[in-house]
């Protein structure tokens, strides 16, 4: 719990929806973008790389959760150099990003434009990880899992595109 402390403190309040907002709203976007998709996800061709269907949920949880306590922690050091818009920025957008590709991917089935977004996606998370860096060493180091995680998507994201043209 001692990284969650800013300045030896934690606002539980602040942390507490910084987490739930992309957990919840990820949450939320998958199960309107996964909707009656399953069966045809389930019969795509498919790389040998990739993982189980439960995998999924369960990395995706835990890569949100990890995000919202960066923003967390990014949000409350720019606070104190009047700089919060500077990080809240590319954040937001790479979240919006983020939601949105399940819909484009699975919902309305666009895997190329689902990869071309995704691009998009790995650049801002890089812009969100670049700018928490500037005001938080752990904020910075808490989005690297992420951008680890959306790398591997991506090569997932191009491979079932390729195969299922």
């Amino acid at each position: 719990m001692e990284f969650l402390k800013v300045n030896g403190k934690i606002k539980p309040g602040k942390l507490a929806l910084s987490i739930m907002v992309p957990v919840v709203g990820g949450s939320l976007a998958g199960a309107f973008a996964n909707r009656n998709t399953q069966e045809e996800y389930s019969v795509l061709k498919k790389p040998s790389f990739s993982p189980p269907p439960w995998v999924f949920p369960l990395a995706w949880t835990a890569l949100y959760a990890s995000m919202g306590m960066a923003k967390y922690r990014a949000t409350e050091k720019a606070a104190l150099k009047t700089a919060e818009e500077s990080v809240l920025l590319p954040y937001n957008l790479q979240l919006g990003l983020n939601f949105l590709w399940s819909f484009l991917f699975f919902k309305w089935g666009l895997r190329g434009t689902a990869l071309a977004e995704m691009a998009l996606l790995l650049a801002t998370i890089t812009w969100t990880t670049y700018e928490f860096y500037q005001y938080d060493q752990t904020a910075g180091n808490l989005m690297l899992p992420y951008i680890a995680w959306v790398m591997f998507a991506m090569g997932l994201n191009c491979s079932i595109w390729k195969l299922n043209k």
